[in-house]
């Protein structure tokens, strides 16, 4: 586009509904998600084309797919909302200094450590919010929270990680499992063992969770494919499958948890930006060293 060209009036919200629909491939799966009707959105999509005077998207029999405009827009509008956010925080921060947001993810407690946060800074505004296992790191960058307390592994670039404590990860197995009442299991006891997989789940922590591929090289079995990670408690009580997870108590009463020997365990982290002087990040970086302990963790498989 030649320099001298008018920049578009870009409505960001019509942009959000854009990536929505490209990273869902199907309108009407991304209206349920935005919580707004499909004939709505295809209008909300059209008008952002007209915008840009580019069609982004083409629909097929069996969804929709980007259109090569679609795709070179993509990255960029994530980026141009990305940018948007850091904006609206920075912006946020300097009129309001004393405010701080805290993440979490699934089975970690904060409580503790938000509490004598509160406690010490009564004039602060200090706000918990729960975060998918995936969610972290953007949400960090993205400046929608200022900590997150939550699990290896995940890239750490651009960020500061402090390791709170480790987790044992154990084996999840049905009661009548040949496996179940041991002291404890090796890797070896599992060899021919399958493990589920979740449905677009991460790689990397994928790999960790699934300990795959093991020490000799050789790949985890696969199990049956899952759409969340809640949904293994069915399949391993049907014994269709074992896991590694997380300390037992809580668990569903026709699965038990054996110790798992010989694995590195679950490090529990608490991860802020890289270079964030924000004295309440400093002072929560504290009470949650502190605090946070792993002696609340709740129990879950992951």
């Amino acid at each position: 586009m030649p320099d001298s060209a008018p920049a578009p009036d870009l409505d960001l919200r019509l942009v959000r509904y854009f990536i929505v629909v490209a990273e869902h491939r199907h309108f009407g799966r991304a209206a349920e998600a935005l919580y707004i009707t499909q004939p709505s959105l295809s209008r909300q999509i059209r008008r952002l084309e007209e915008q840009l005077g580019a069609r982004l998207l083409d629909r097929t029999p069996q969804g929709s797919q980007l259109t090569e405009a679609g795709e070179v827009f993509l990255p960029r509008a994530k980026a141009l909302l990305r940018s948007a956010a850091q904006a609206a925080a920075y912006t946020r921060a300097a009129a309001e200094p004393s405010r701080i947001t805290i993440g979490y993810t699934m089975g970690l407690i904060v409580t503790p450590a938000v509490r004598e946060l509160r406690r010490r800074h009564p004039d602060a505004d200090v706000q918990a919010l729960h975060l998918a296992c995936n969610e972290p790191r953007a949400a960090l960058l993205d400046h929608r929270v200022d900590a997150a307390v939550t699990r290896l592994p995940f890239p750490t670039d651009q960020l500061h990680v402090t390791v709170l404590y480790d987790e044992p990860r154990l084996l999840l197995v049905p009661l009548g499992h040949r496996l179940a009442g041991k002291e404890s299991v090796t890797l070896d006891d599992i060899a021919d063992e399958p493990l589920p997989r979740v449905r677009r789940s991460d790689p990397v922590w994928s790999a960790f969770w699934r300990i795959d591929p093991r020490p000799d090289g050789s790949p985890a079995p696969d199990g049956p494919l899952v759409e969340a990670v809640e949904d293994k408690f069915e399949l391993i009580a049907a014994g269709q499958a074992v896991a590694i997870g997380l300390r037992a108590p809580g668990l569903r009463p026709d699965v038990t948890a054996v110790p798992l020997h010989g694995v590195e365990p679950s490090h529990v982290v608490l991860a802020t930006r890289a270079g964030d002087h924000n004295r309440l990040v400093a002072a929560f970086r504290k009470s949650a060293q502190a605090h946070l302990t792993g002696d609340l963790s709740e129990p879950g498989a992951s």
